[in-house]
């Protein structure tokens, strides 16, 4: 469409994704829309909330809402107890020493500058990740990179992708691309495939977890990311396995709590379920044990006489139908050691 107008304000740099466009900025509130948009433009700067708010012409309490919201939405990670919304620093090196994955010491960013000033892989590399991020690197963000180059032995191919990556979702702080170059590493991703594969597929259950939710309009927040890293890669669950939990949970709870999920899952983990088929023999002992509960005298629950229940007991069975169901995983390993059993679903 030709409106016979020339743009005067020629492009100087900041990059705002498609992907903010398409799905975050339509749902948002045009002041919160404004705050990220300020943001983006001083990324990688010192920038408060008051700084925010008199560029603005905000109230800090409207900066304050509009940060909590992107923080909701998963696109920002505060940092600190500062009022300064950047992103977190990574927390990836205490993860992987908990792994047992070593993250190699920087050392000297200037002897590794000084090494790199004439490998023609890494300039190109450079020249191409800053177009990626629609930015120009600061001496710390071309610093950072070598220590992914060098350091981490990434090769320029996935670091390329690292960069394509973080843009796509709307991120170029360093911070943030640290965290993720930190976390492929400690997850054994060498090449572009790996980490497009890897992408896709945590992408996939991610969506596939906030839909059994119901959560929709938004990116996961930090907090539920965690425990969906902890249920896919630590437990090692498929997405079968995890969305069953979601569906019990809403069930239970009548809300997306991602906490009483972990709990179930907890247990199904300690308990050995790998499949559904596995909380299905899980659910038919959990009847089978109601049932022999009824029968024995003196239970507390009363005996199965033919009567119907009492008044009393109308509360009794509705507390059964929306049962703790991880309480119930605990009580069945506790039942099979004390008979001499496995907790991983053998006799």
């Amino acid at each position: 469409m030709n409106l016979g107008l020339k743009n005067k304000m020629a492009f100087q740099g900041t990059v705002v994704s498609n992907a903010f466009i398409d799905t975050y900025m339509t749902a948002a509130n045009g002041e919160y829309v404004k705050v990220f948009l300020y943001l983006l433009r001083h990324d990688g700067e010192e920038v408060t909330v008051s700084a925010i708010a008199d560029a603005l012409d905000h109230t800090e309490a409207d900066v304050k809402r509009a940060l909590a919201y992107w923080e909701e939405a998963g696109l920002l990670e505060r940092e600190g107890d500062g009022d300064r919304p950047e992103p977190r620093q990574s927390t990836e090196k205490e993860a992987a020493a908990a792994r047992d994955v070593e993250i190699p010491e920087e050392g000297d960013n200037y002897d590794r500058m000084e090494r790199l000033s004439g490998d023609e892989e890494f300039t190109a590399l450079l020249y191409a990740v800053q177009q990626y991020l629609g930015k120009t690197f600061t001496q710390i963000e071309c610093e950072k990179f070598a220590f992914f180059y060098d350091g981490l032995k990434m090769s320029g191919d996935l670091l390329e992708y690292l960069a394509e990556y973080c843009a796509g979702g709307g991120h170029s702080s360093i911070r943030y691309i640290e965290k993720v170059a930190l976390n492929w590493y400690q997850m054994g991703i060498h090449t572009r495939e790996e980490a497009r594969d890897y992408t896709m597929r945590y992408s996939r259950d991610t969506s596939a977890v906030m839909k059994a939710f119901g959560i929709t309009g938004r990116s996961p927040a930090t907090a539920e990311t965690e425990f969906m890293k902890r249920w896919f890669k630590e437990f090692g669950f498929d997405c079968k396995l995890v969305t069953e939990a979601c569906g019990r949970t809403i069930k239970a709870t009548g809300t997306a709590s991602f906490p009483y999920a972990d709990k179930i899952l907890t247990g199904w983990k300690e308990a050995g379920v790998k499949t559904l088929g596995d909380v299905e023999e899980l659910d038919r002992r959990r009847q089978a044990s109601k049932r022999q509960d009824r029968r024995e005298p003196g239970n507390g629950r009363g005996q199965e006489t033919g009567r119907k229940p009492s008044g009393s007991n109308r509360f009794k069975n509705f507390e059964e139908r929306t049962y703790n169901y991880e309480d119930y995983v605990w009580e069945d390993m506790r039942r099979r050691q004390q008979k001499g059993g496995r907790t991983d679903g053998t006799e």
